[in-house]
């Protein structure tokens, strides 16, 4: 689903070379999980110029506003967290309100044709990058956001069913956990592996609502030892892929 979601974003680039993206999509989300301090970050634009010749800062540029997406995908997962919690009409309104900030997308990438934008010093270049780097048709976003939607929603509910079985509390409040652990590893105090900051988020999120440490550590725990184990699997399965069309 991110090899998809990536093709998608630079769509028609990518045509007939799924197999070295697939390839690169899962070296970057293993870099992810095992790095610390989001430093796996930096293979996604170091693999797409290796694999397919795109320049570093146009690659990372593209990369942050996919991150903006994931980011506003778990601000929505946060309201249905919320609305399962305590269920009000006002939480799909604040559901509707946020998936509407979406089309500032679109504006942004606008701006960044500016003329105020042009010439200037390397910031101005910089912001100019990034700004163009946003996808202006609506109907791309569009299919860029259900593909995003279709990952997070998919890895919820995986992680969510691994939790549950160690920690035997309502949905909403697994959920959550699940969510805590998530966000240490898409902000910066990631640690090598995840190994300690992964089961503190969870903790911190599950404890508060009620659950014992203990219970709540141990699911942590074996979430953990879940994520890790698919990633050196899924790494290791992914160098069997193409770098490129027909070359190993």
């Amino acid at each position: 689903m991110r090899a998809v979601r990536v093709s998608a974003w630079f769509s028609p680039r990518f045509r007939g070379r799924f197999m070295p993206l697939l390839r690169l999509t899962i070296l970057h989300n293993a870099a992810n999980n095992l790095l610390p301090m989001r430093t796996g970050e930096l293979v996604f634009p170091w693999l797409m110029r290796r694999y397919f010749g795109f320049g570093v800062l146009d690659a990372g540029a593209a990369l942050l506003w996919i991150r903006i997406l994931d980011m506003h995908f778990l601000g929505l997962i946060g309201i249905l967290i919320l609305y399962l919690r305590d269920p009000g009409w006002f939480w799909w309104a604040a559901g509707l309100a946020w998936i509407g900030a979406l089309s500032l997308l679109v504006l942004i990438s606008r701006a960044g044709t500016s003329p105020r934008l042009a010439g200037g010093g390397r910031a101005r270049q910089l912001v100019r990058t990034v700004a163009t780097a946003a996808p202006r048709d609506p109907w791309r976003i569009v299919r860029v956001y259900l593909w995003t939607a279709v990952t997070w929603t998919l890895k919820f509910i995986a992680f969510a069913s691994v939790l549950a079985h160690f920690v035997p509390v309502d949905f909403w409040r697994v959920m959550a956990g699940v969510m805590g652990a998530e966000l240490s590893s898409v902000l910066p105090f990631h640690g090598i592996a995840g190994s300690g900051s992964y089961e503190l988020a969870a903790v911190a999120a599950l404890v508060p609502l009620g659950v014992d440490p203990r219970v709540a550590l141990a699911g942590a725990v074996n979430l953990h030892l879940f994520v890790l184990g698919t990633t050196l699997l899924l790494g290791g399965l992914a160098f069997l892929l193409p770098r490129s069309a027909g070359v190993r």
